[in-house]
């Protein structure tokens, strides 16, 4: 029997206790790690606005011992976490630009896509990856519950602002026609009502239809100390075993996976209707390398204490910094990058500010929870801060020697999964 969904007034602010398992119902879930009290990741204010009142709410991971599903505890309002405002645009980032060019180069070889296919995509933002199905000549149609939806539409990829569900579901099928590839990049683990998201996934898909999810891997977060990729919009952290099992209670039957690098460590996961698609060795073998059972347990018991130490090497290591008065700047503002200052308690007194690439839209905000501004990256490089903190640190291998190249002298410090100077 599946999870009863939690009623709630929509755009009331109201949050959901996760009671039982967000996939198969279980009750008596085991907390594996809690962050304490988070503000949300995109809800910034802008600088020398008139502070307000912001909220805050716990962040506590949560582990299914049934289905070995680990999933947050507390299910936010999405207006609270997905404001109309939300300010990212995922064609900022080279890296997924590169991995949605890859993901269709892939499929439509794989699938041996046709010109006449229907192609959706769910949580598109501003187009990134629908834009590449685009251009191969495919129809397509973005689904997009923020006004980033706008940006898709004026570059020219038709794109729908609604939040997803069952309906909507229904509704472009009966417009459009079934669909032969649905996706959901960086957004299957976001949306609350995961069995209804799946209804109306299947609503679209054609009888030979394949859905594409790419999600957090959790056990690359657990290997790479990522516990800064733990907040609100996050609501479930996937194992193959637990999407399969998810996707298995309505029929889907996961065929091909791999391992891709966007956030750090992902999964990319192609699912279609049992019995319709030949299952691949990918399959068994990432399987087998999971842990389960105790040894899940365990894995999650040396995280936690894992993700408190680099806490206290981060402090030592910048303390001394600050002590010699020196001054900290922050490289990136990524969503993670509000979970690692919040936890750690790094506020406007230790960072001076966070620098974003021109044309961002968290330039000109502060970041979450705290007075550090955001700002334009040039800064960095005119005023020479003697240590800066790269955020985007599963990218740092790539940036450090672009910030060299640019100009900057400083130190330069990666906070996870074990602070170290680059």
């Amino acid at each position: 029997m599946l999870p009863q969904k939690v009623a709630r007034a929509a755009g009331t602010g109201a949050s959901v206790p996760v009671e039982c398992c967000q996939v198969c119902g279980h009750d008596a879930l085991e907390i594996a790690l809690s962050l304490g009290y988070m503000p949300p990741v995109n809800q910034m204010v802008s600088i020398g606005q008139t502070q307000r009142q912001q909220p805050w709410f716990p962040t506590d991971m949560l582990l299914c011992p049934k289905c070995e599903l680990v999933q947050l505890g507390l299910a936010v309002d999405p207006i609270i976490i997905f404001p109309p405002e939300y300010p990212y645009t995922s064609g900022t980032t080279r890296i997924l630009r590169d991995n949605f060019a890859d993901l269709y180069a892939e499929s439509s070889k794989m699938l041996r896509l046709g010109k006449d296919d229907f192609i959706v995509d769910i949580g598109s933002n501003d187009g990134t990856l629908i834009s590449n199905f685009q251009k191969g000549g495919h129809r397509i149609l973005g689904i997009e519950p923020t006004d980033v939806a706008k940006i898709a539409n004026e570059r020219g990829v038709p794109t729908i602002q609604r939040y997803f569900s069952r309906e909507v579901g229904g509704e472009v099928r009966g417009k459009y026609g079934p669909a032969k590839v649905v996706t959901a990049a960086n957004c299957f683990a976001h949306i609350e009502d995961v069995h209804e998201i799946i209804g109306g996934i299947l609503e679209m898909l054609a009888p030979d239809g394949v859905f594409i999810s790419e999600s957090h891997y959790l056990v690359g977060l657990l290997d790479d100390l990522q516990y800064d990729t733990v907040y609100h919009e996050h609501l479930r952290y996937y194992s193959v075993g637990s999407l399969a099992y998810l996707l298995s209670l309505h029929g889907l039957e996961v065929f091909h996976v791999q391992k891709i690098p966007t956030h750090g460590g992902s999964i990319r996961v192609y699912a279609a209707r049992r019995g319709t698609r030949p299952v691949q060795d990918s399959v068994k073998r990432m399987l087998d390398a999971e842990p389960h059972g105790d040894a899940m347990r365990q894995r999650l018991r040396t995280f936690r204490y894992d993700v408190m130490m680099s806490k206290l090497r981060l402090y030592e290591m910048i303390s001394g910094i600050k002590e010699n008065g020196g001054r900290i700047c922050g490289i990136s503002a990524p969503s993670r990058a509000s979970t690692l200052i919040n936890y750690v308690g790094l506020d406007a007194e230790i960072i001076d500010y966070v620098v974003e690439i021109e044309g961002s839209l968290k330039i000109g905000k502060y970041m979450p929870g705290t007075l550090i501004p955001v700002v334009e990256e040039s800064r960095m490089f005119d005023n020479q801060p003697e240590c800066a903190i790269i955020f985007s640190w599963h990218i740092a291998a790539e940036l450090a020697p672009k910030l060299r190249a640019k100009g900057y002298k400083g130190q330069l410090i990666a906070p996870l999964p074990k602070p170290h100077f680059l």
